[in-house]
């Protein structure tokens, strides 16, 4: 795995000096840097610019441990370099230039239905992708919704980069030829749903997308599909098991980690545009995530298991990294602490082990800004540097976790992680200026889906 060293020499130019001003590779200073949206932004964008590999251009999972590139983190980066270029980050020119590298090889990596040495079947990828050929990882799925998430991000670029230079006028044709290429239907199971994942070595997955989730805009997508596209009554199956009930003084479609409500998101503005079942609940999916997002604030704010920190600026449950898996008794009660887990809080599932993931408020800054933004700016003020680094906030503390050594002021995660730096990056970009959101309303196939699923009002009517 090697990191994106081979930078023109303007973006040298360009970042020699932010780099300068950040200390060392632990990400320390002299003192804390202010909190500002466009440092936040700035670091967090470098984690997908700099750590691109520089052959085949995926995304690292994590950093700085190595594991795997993500497929979902690849097209979160893809959406990352068109922040980038709006920000002034790197030139247009050189988003463009790593746009077009990374669609090109995602394209001429193998397909096929073997178990190994290929990288996807069907137009899907694998979940995960090894660091030095980018094929299949060890036995992981065929994987729909990190597939979706990385035509999400194709889409956001080939609507993004509109110019008639041949640079975009590739990404165009290329990001067009992938998202025709994925084989939507080819995923649907007995009960008219897309399956979760696929094994070349025992078939598909029992696991299917339905109810309120991350996996909206795989459906859209699907719906939108010019070449293999699903029958939009798959919506009616999808909303069918929603689970509308109150939660901490909010009524809404409950999903207990905070990264269902905000995947999606990135990608469609949700306000003002409605499909059946919100029509009649009198309210749009985005008000339902910001319902989510001020739901699983209240919770934490609540605290009932009584875990350090934990207040009106120090919350957010959502899947991420955990300290460690063991059961320790504190406040009177046996608590399991997680790993990699799916954190959250909702009416039928709560998983709280005092662990919080700066992603869930940076996520959400669109929907609840006043309870995001001073959260964000809390945390990385009390947690600098242990929770910040080069790249932005690392992925989640618990400072709760006193039980292993060198946890003795808490547990810090060492490592960055892709899909949630993401919805921080892209977000906060939604936030103050609604760019993705903007890019994606001139896609076709987003439109085009939309309005199969039955959605009506707002922006899709202009």
């Amino acid at each position: 795995m090697q990191k994106a060293n081979l930078l023109p020499a303007l973006i040298l130019a360009l970042l020699l000096p932010m780099a300068c001003n950040q200390g060392g590779k632990d990400g320390t200073t002299a003192g804390p840097v202010p909190f500002s949206e466009e440092e936040l932004q700035r670091r967090t964008f470098l984690y997908f610019w700099e750590l691109a590999d520089t052959v085949y251009w995926q995304i690292p999972d994590r950093w700085p441990t190595l594991t795997f590139s993500s497929i979902a983190a690849t097209g979160f980066g893809l959406t990352a370099y068109i922040v980038g270029a709006e920000r002034g980050f790197v030139p247009r020119e050189a988003a463009a230039e790593r746009t077009a590298n990374t669609l090109r090889a995602l394209w001429n990596l193998p397909q096929g239905p073997e178990a190994s040495g290929v990288s996807g079947y069907q137009g899907f990828f694998y979940h995960f992708l090894n660091l030095d050929d980018a094929r299949r990882f060890k036995q992981v799925e065929l994987s729909t919704i990190d597939t979706g998430l990385l035509m999400a991000g194709i889409l956001s670029v080939q609507s993004y980069f509109d110019g008639d230079n041949p640079v975009e006028t590739d990404i165009r044709q290329l990001a067009d030829a992938l998202f025709r290429r994925v084989n939507w239907p080819w995923f649907l199971n007995n009960n008219g749903l897309l399956s979760m994942g696929w094994h070349p070595e025992r078939g598909f997955l029992d696991a299917q997308w339905d109810g309120y989730n991350e996996a909206m805009i795989l459906y859209i997508m699907a719906f939108g599909s010019p070449t293999y596209p699903l029958q939009p009554d798959c919506w009616q199956g999808w909303t069918k098991p929603y689970r509308w009930a109150e939660f901490y003084g909010q009524e809404m479609v409950n999903f207990a980690p905070l990264f269902g409500h905000q995947y999606s998101h990135m990608y469609v503005d949700f306000k003002d545009i409605q499909d059946a079942y919100m029509r009649e609940k009198g309210i749009d999916y985005f008000e339902n995530a910001r319902r989510a997002t001020l739901a699983n604030r209240a919770y934490c704010m609540a605290n009932p298991n009584g875990f350090k920190d934990y207040g009106d600026n120090v919350w957010g449950l959502t899947a991420c990294d955990g300290p460690a898996y063991m059961e320790r008794e504190w406040n009177g009660k046996t608590v399991t602490f997680q790993e990699y887990s799916a954190r959250g809080a909702a009416t039928d599932y709560i998983r709280d082990d005092g662990t919080i993931a700066p992603t869930a408020a940076g996520g959400s800054v669109p929907f609840a800004p006043e309870v995001c933004l001073p959260a964000l700016k809390h945390m990385w003020e009390t947690y600098y540097p242990n929770l910040i680094g080069e790249y932005g906030f690392k992925d989640a503390f618990n400072p709760t976790f006193t039980f292993k050594p060198g946890t003795e002021n808490g547990w810090f995660n060492k490592d960055y992680l892709g899909i949630d730096q993401g919805p921080i990056l892209i977000q906060l970009e939604n936030y103050r200026t609604g760019l993705i959101w903007n890019v994606m309303k001139k896609n076709p196939y987003i439109r085009d889906g939309l309005h199969k699923a039955g959605f009506t009002g707002g922006w899709l009517e202009e």
